[in-house]
């Protein structure tokens, strides 16, 4: 993968606590709902609102839609799930072989998403939702665990400080709370925005770390068309309010892929922006990114074919595609590409050798070079076959003469 530029995603330190600005607000927003809280959303399915609590609709606050990407018994993790809209809305779309986990690190927020659960189970006929404490970008550390202990051994000297910083990596160890490549999909809600900006690196490791290969995640934020300006930065009320975190809209697709992500797609872009304060416009961006370009490379003599508009393409792991051509790629690749949920199949033609070369038997293939590959590859050698077809008495449009 070709090294990125990090000047610009160099964190800016703030004149106040990030995380008790936002933990205040949005505790305040699960107490009375506040109308400028984040980019206000239409065309949620009222099919699956429509069973939801008056109060949960009313204290959320999101900037897109993630949950109409999910698809059922899929186990889902909701990022900052706050009065859980997004969580109720997805436990009927997974149905009762799914699973959805909302995390949040407000009390407030989770006491409210917790409330319901009893009666959103008896509605829906199974229970498959949980809200848990913890911070979206330390997603293996239970903070109710976390918080046990300290119940248990109030922290009043250096040496309990670090007596503490050790049960929380053998909580993270041995007791995480989101596993590593256990889910399906993580989405969140204009909730990556208001992580501090020395964490933003980490919560999209976390994130990648909790996928399964062939996972994905689909994230609504909102980002700038420019750089926010050192004012904007040091308003409390700005951050809180989903404005002064919010990602230059290249970089947001960059930490997917720093992060390891490919397929990295923007599947909505606000066509107005929400905001626009001192010049820069701020605006909803939903992105879509898959885990699973990692792996050995093998030479099973296949190919695919791009089928266009573009003369050429390139991947995220710079292989380049040209139009019209047979292009050699590893079995990996090949499957990558080819797999009905890969967010490439419905683009390219996937050529399979006529002999399948069993893995076990395959040779290790060169991914750092573009070759077109010879028909005989993938056909063999000594293929020397004459196949016609049925003869007809007439030529229709659905047949060849």
């Amino acid at each position: 993968m070709t090294d990125i530029a990090t000047d610009s995603l160099t964190p800016t330190p703030a004149t106040y606590d990030i995380e008790q600005a936002v933990l205040q607000r949005y505790g305040e927003g699960a107490r009375q709902p506040q109308a400028e809280l984040c980019c206000p959303t239409d065309g949620y399915d009222s099919r699956y609102l429509d069973s939801l609590p008056p109060e949960i609709i009313e204290k959320d606050y999101g900037c897109g839609d993630p949950t109409r990407y999910v698809g059922s018994g899929e186990t889902v993790v909701d990022l900052g799930s706050g009065a859980g809209k997004n969580c109720y809305i997805l436990a009927q779309k997974v149905g009762a072989a799914g699973r959805i986990i909302g995390v949040d690190f407000n009390d407030e927020m989770l006491n409210l998403s917790r409330k319901y659960l009893d009666q959103m189970g008896d509605r829906f006929g199974y229970r498959n939702v949980e809200f848990v404490k913890g911070k979206i970008q330390d997603l293996a550390l239970n903070l109710d665990l976390a918080q046990q202990w300290l119940d248990q051994t109030p922290i009043a000297s250096i040496a309990q400080l670090a007596s503490f910083e050790t049960e929380c990596d053998r909580l993270r160890q041995e007791q995480s709370l989101i596993a590593s490549d256990s889910v399906d999909v993580v989405i969140s809600n204009c909730v990556l925005n208001l992580v501090r900006p020395q964490d933003k690196e980490q919560l999209f490791r976390e994130i990648f770390r909790v996928l399964k290969r062939g996972g994905r995640a689909v994230i609504s934020d909102i980002v700038c068309d420019e750089d926010p300006t050192p004012t904007i930065l040091n308003d409390p009320d700005l951050w809180s309010g989903c404005i002064a975190g919010a990602f230059r809209e290249d970089e947001f697709l960059e930490m997917f892929e720093r992060a390891g992500f490919h397929g990295i797609e923007i599947l909505s872009r606000q066509a107005e922006p929400w905001q626009v304060i001192d010049g820069i416009e701020f605006r909803s961006l939903t992105v879509r990114a898959f885990k699973g370009k990692q792996g050995d490379c093998w030479e099973r003599n296949q190919a695919v074919i791009y089928k266009g508009p573009w003369r050429a393409v390139q991947d995220d792991d710079g292989h380049t595609l040209y139009r019209g051509e047979r292009m050699a790629v590893c079995d990996k690749t090949f499957r990558l590409y080819t797999d009905p949920s890969s967010p490439y199949q419905s683009d390219l033609i996937p050529v399979s050798p006529h002999s399948e070369i069993p893995l076990e038997s395959a040779q290790p293939f060169n991914c750092s070079r573009d070759a077109v590959r010879d028909p005989r590859e993938t056909k063999g050698l000594d293929y020397r076959a004459t196949v016609k077809s049925e003869a007809s008495s007439s030529c229709s449009t659905d047949s060849c003469c």
